[in-house]
């Protein structure tokens, strides 16, 4: 790897760190940097699971005030995201290697649609928080399961999923919301990250640049992040995500 590249990786930690916190899907910017440098597919999703997961640390801990008195909404949600994402990871490491790149166009695809729709899943979130559930009840507890499978299995915009059904089942404000929501992607990266460690080929290079920048980019991304035009990063997310499928598919 050469040093324009490794600083080309760093940089996208960054960038990733920073809008996780803020709009989440920064796999979107990371996970084709990886491709672009030569990582075979399902190398650059396991180890950009693992290299995010500070910057997912540093961006819950910019929410921490919005997450107090939710420990117990926290605790069982995050269990749900965590055994998701060991089903999800087992997935990836066990169906062939030419399913995760026959199936990873169409999940970007999916998730830079999610991208496009998420001010509209947080006019929904606004609308509803005064009539919804204080827990969400079993079918929240389903799906932030079920959101956790598709992290560990890939992982883009799974955070505007789980605020998305956050939105709809629990009576919180968006904020709070998107503090749980930061927790919850943290847990579903760093479990899916210790099944790889033990039992997939991890580039630890790319996994060390991208966590030192994704750690910087999380502490900055609850500062400087909300002082940026949300359709200016949705933008440049919604442009990577298209050169990843042109990339992918060629």
């Amino acid at each position: 790897m050469s040093w324009l590249e490794a600083l080309l990786i760093a940089g996208a930690g960054l960038f990733a760190g920073g809008i996780n916190t803020v709009v989440g899907s920064g796999t979107l910017v990371t996970f084709p940097v990886l491709l672009a440098v030569g990582l075979p597919p399902v190398t650059a999703n396991v180890s950009n699971s693992l290299g995010l997961v500070p910057g997912s640390l540093t961006g819950a801990l910019g929410y921490r005030d919005e997450l107090v008195g939710q420990r117990p909404l926290l605790v069982r949600l995050a269990i749900a995201s965590g055994l998701g994402a060991v089903v999800g990871a087992v997935l990836l490491l066990t169906l062939p290697a030419g399913a995760f790149k026959a199936v990873v166009p169409v999940l970007v695809a999916v998730a830079l649609v999610l991208v496009v729709i998420q001010p509209l899943v947080a006019k929904r979130v606004a609308e509803r928080t005064e009539r919804a559930s204080a827990h969400g009840g079993p079918l929240l507890l389903a799906g932030i399961f079920c959101t956790g499978v598709y992290g560990g299995y890939f992982g883009a915009a799974q955070g505007v999923l789980a605020l998305g059904m956050m939105g709809i089942l629990l009576g919180e404000r968006l904020q709070r919301l998107n503090a749980i929501k930061n927790v919850l992607t943290m847990t579903a990266n760093l479990v899916a990250g210790v099944v790889f460690v033990f039992v997939a080929h991890v580039d630890w290079l790319a996994v060390v640049l991208l966590a030192v920048g994704s750690m910087l980019g999380g502490v900055v991304g609850a500062r400087i992040g909300r002082r940026l035009p949300p359709w200016a990063l949705r933008g440049f997310i919604v442009l990577v995500g298209i050169v990843a499928i042109v990339k992918l598919l060629t």
